[in-house]
């Protein structure tokens, strides 16, 4: 296939460049909106990039048909085979639909550009912004899709508070049945899960000292993180602060005898291991230790600093957990928090808290869904 990049100021000059050069038969392969910035950013001029590409086929006869001649002797009906069978292979039939499901994307893809080729520039800038949040494909397709009909009807241009509700309501139908908020305080024991870095000591701590200082609650600490010392001296130093106990536990009888030395406590919080939990190993060490029934209550937490595809990867090892909510860390140390929302709405899980810095107990905060519309749009846009 030949193929090569177009440019121009509109998508039909694109494509008339396309046609002159290729011929009808050309295929569309990608397009997009390119925006560039001259003069310090102050000026932006909007260009359409059209790749396309043709098959050359040879138009000459093949030597294996010859021409039919007036005394061409046929074959009889009578004289075909009784019971004909074709056999297409399963492989060629998996490539067809693949290719067809490319197909469709392309189709897809190539209309929501024609779409986007209709938006004025302070629109692009706003979809830009979704994208550089990371949001899902998605979503940043269902907001163009509710920009573009609310700019067919308006006469005049879309403010950015106006773009930024017409957001926000995607959002909400997304997240509005997801459920959102703290801990619950109808089970005793708070299991805090989570790989090694996501700051699950810290987070332990400043939930821990909400409880006290807010709730009044009376608290202990179970920990199995047993293979960093600095984990369970920090975790002393929070329950020395509270004024609460702390067990450190290494098997499924320390784990138990922990359990009956707490049994006059409101809550009890549990910070497992930081390890590793792309292995499966981890996962099978810690059911060996913690009793995961009815009167524990799980959190996940993750590191909005990780990349997605990881994070999806640790979501998947703690399926047979039952994980009531998510927990996002290091809001403060990342620019792009649209993640937090893609797994949210992709495991149809909610969100109980995110912190935002180091400071015990205030930085963190109770999801809402007021909160989380408003933090999306914290960032550059404003």
């Amino acid at each position: 296939m030949k193929m090569k990049k177009y440019t121009a100021p509109s998508i039909a000059e694109a494509m008339k460049l396309v046609r002159s050069e290729l011929g009808d038969d050309a295929v569309i392969i990608n397009s997009k909106v390119v925006v560039t910035k001259k003069l310090f950013g102050l000026v932006r001029h909007k260009n359409f990039e059209v790749l396309a590409g043709v098959d050359r086929i040879d138009s000459k006869p093949s030597s294996r048909f010859p021409d039919l001649q007036a005394n061409t002797e046929f074959i009889k009906p009578t004289e075909l085979p009784q019971q004909t069978k074709v056999h297409i292979d399963d492989s060629f039939t998996n490539e067809l639909k693949s290719e067809i499901s490319d197909l469709k994307l392309m189709l897809q893809s190539m209309q929501r550009d024609a779409k986007l080729s209709e938006l004025p520039e302070e629109i692009l800038l706003f979809i830009d912004y979704l994208k550089r949040q990371e949001l899902d494909d998605e979503l940043i397709t269902a907001i163009s899709d509710e920009l573009f009909v609310h700019h067919q009807n308006s006469e005049s241009p879309l403010s950015n508070q106006i773009m930024e509700k017409i957001a926000k309501g995607v959002l909400i139908k997304k997240l509005a049945e997801l459920p959102l908020g703290g801990l619950s305080y109808r089970k005793k024991y708070i299991n805090v899960l989570g790989p090694t870095g996501v700051g699950k000591t810290t987070t332990i701590a400043k939930m821990a000292a909400r409880c006290v200082l807010e709730k009044k609650k009376k608290i202990g600490f179970i920990t199995t993180d047993t293979y960093r010392i600095a984990a369970i001296e920090q975790l002393k130093t929070y329950a020395n602060l509270l004024q609460a106990p702390v067990e450190v536990v290494y098997n499924a009888n320390d784990y138990q005898q922990a359990i009956e030395k707490f049994a006059n406590l409101d809550l009890v919080f549990i910070d497992t291991a930081g390890r590793n939990y792309k292995e499966a190993r981890y996962i099978n060490d810690l059911k060996k230790i913690i009793n995961f029934n009815e009167e524990v209550e799980s959190y996940l937490v993750l590191s909005l600093t990780s990349k997605e595809s990881d994070m999806e990867a640790i979501i998947k090892q703690f399926n047979e957990f039952a994980i009531g909510k998510f927990i996002f860390t290091k809001v403060d140390e990342t620019n792009s928090i649209g993640t937090m929302y893609n797994l949210m709405i992709k495991y149809n899980k909610g969100l109980a808290y995110y912190t935002n810095g180091q400071e015990v107990p205030e930085d963190i905060e109770e999801a809402n869904l007021d909160n989380l519309l408003e933090l999306f749009f914290q960032g550059e846009f404003k």
